[in-house]
C-alpha cells in the first residue's frame, strides 16, 4: 500500500522551512501532496495560480511530489485524494495549541484521516510565511530563507527589483 500524505497550508509564499519538511517528509512517506488551500476571507500576497508556480519552481522535478490546490474542509480534500494522512510542520507551542485544536476538529469530522507532526527543522524554527512577508515588505533581507525564485518574486511584489 502506497503511504501517500497531504501537506495542506497557505504557502504565501513558500519557505524553505516548506521544503526541509516536504525533504524530511519523503523520508516517510511515498507520495506527498503539497495542497495550497485556497481561502477567500484570508487575505493573500499571492493568488493560488502564483503559489502553486512558485512551490512547482521550488520543489523542481520530483516525481513523488505532486501540487495541487482545494478549497473547503481539509478532511473532504484528502478523502477525495484517497489519501488518510496529513502532515503538518510545528515550530513552537503556539504552532501546537492550534494544530491540536485543528487536528481534533478533523478526527471528529472524518475519524479515518490522521495527522503526523514533524518538529521544524533548527534553521527554520523562528520562520513563518508572515514574519518573512513583513520582513520583505519593509526591505529586510530575507535571501537564504526562501528558495530563489521565490525570492524574486517577493522582491517583484514589493517593487525591490
Amino acid at each position: 500500500m502506497t503511504k501517500l500524505a497531504v501537506y495542506p497550508g497557505s504557502f504565501d509564499p513558500i519557505t524553505n522551512g516548506h521544503l526541509d519538511l516536504i525533504q524530511r517528509g519523503l523520508r516517510i512517506f511515498d507520495t506527498i501532496i503539497v495542497a495550497v488551500a485556497k481561502n477567500p476571507a484570508k487575505q493573500s500576497l499571492f493568488t493560488v495560480e502564483e503559489r502553486l508556480e512558485m512551490i512547482r519552481v521550488a520543489v523542481g522535478d520530483k516525481p513523488r511530489v505532486k501540487i495541487d490546490s482545494f478549497q473547503g474542509l481539509l478532511v473532504d480534500y484528502v478523502r477525495s485524494v484517497n489519501a488518510r494522512i496529513v502532515l503538518r510542520g510545528l515550530r513552537a507551542v503556539t504552532d501546537f495549541e492550534y494544530e491540536f485544536q485543528m487536528n481534533m476538529m478533523n478526527r471528529r469530522l472524518e475519524p479515518e484521516i490522521e495527522t503526523v507532526f514533524l518538529m521544524t527543522g533548527l534553521p527554520w524554527v523562528f520562520l513563518s510565511s508572515s514574519i518573512l512577508k513583513e520582513a520583505a515588505v519593509h526591505g529586510g533581507n530575507i535571501e537564504g530563507m526562501v528558495p530563489p525564485y521565490v525570492f524574486k518574486q517577493l522582491k517583484r511584489k514589493f517593487g525591490q527589483e
